[in-house]
């Protein structure tokens, strides 16, 4: 996949912050503190934490969450900390086969 940008109505994901998401779906790897507050839908963190261009851009990345991302991945603190172990459970798997 690549990192193109996502863009929800005139709002837009650059594309470093979707590498950091797919990084994040697709491998369990853990965001940054900004990153970590959508997924854990604790967005007045996510607005404290967020650089001026993503807290100008939130809608997108709750947009990305709600419409792209699998529902087990984000939400709560305890999704985001079960699917960072799940992934890392088959993570450790591949390294031992």
């Amino acid at each position: 996949m690549e990192n193109e940008p996502y863009r929800f109505r005139h709002y837009i994901i650059r594309h470093d912050m979707m590498g950091a998401i797919r990084r994040y779906i697709e491998h369990g790897i853990p965001p940054g503190s900004f990153l970590t507050a959508v997924i854990e839908n604790n967005l007045s963190e996510a607005v404290g934490r967020a650089d001026d261009e993503n807290c100008e851009n939130l809608p997108a990345f709750v947009a990305y969450f709600y419409n792209e991302a699998p529902s087990p991945c984000w939400g709560s603190p305890e999704k985001r900390r079960a699917w960072i172990a799940e992934h890392a459970q088959t993570r450790e798997q591949r390294a031992q086969a």
